[in-house]
């Protein structure tokens, strides 16, 4: 993710990543998609960009709650934030929800409980686009 923000700040596609780095175009994108990298793919990139690796390797989704941009964003969204300070927290929760309300649906179906945990894994994922299409993190 982290790569995908520097690559963008730059203004570069993938293409030109890969030509400057000296990496395979493929490897930009499993990168960039969230997959592992192995340390030589981390040096090429922090060389190109002029970071240390560690910046490469930490989670850049982590939620500043300090921010100018983060007190602009709507209340209720910044109440369903409260207590987590992550992206992935917010996407595990998602999963956990889809989990109990197929678990529900398929074990012992519940003309309440099943909708609930349906209605409330699609709107865990809206927020997430929300916040996404907002950089809340």
């Amino acid at each position: 993710m982290i790569v995908k923000k520097l690559r963008d700040k730059n203004g570069w596609s993938q293409e030109q990543l890969a030509e400057y780095s000296g990496l395979n175009i493929r490897t930009i994108q499993r990168v960039e998609s969230g997959q592992k990298a192995s340390i030589e793919t981390l040096k090429c990139l922090a060389s190109v960009f002029e970071v240390d690796i560690s910046k490469l390797t930490e989670e850049i989704t982590v939620i500043d709650k300090e921010a100018e941009p983060w007190k602009k964003l709507p209340w209720w969204f910044r109440a369903n934030m409260f207590g987590v300070n992550s992206r992935r927290h917010v996407q595990v929760t998602e999963f956990i929800l889809l989990t109990i309300a197929f678990g529900s649906w398929f074990l012992k179906p519940d003309i309440i409980t099943t909708p609930a945990f349906f209605l409330a894994a699609y709107l865990t994922g809206w927020i997430i686009r929300f916040g996404d299409k907002n950089d809340a993190w």
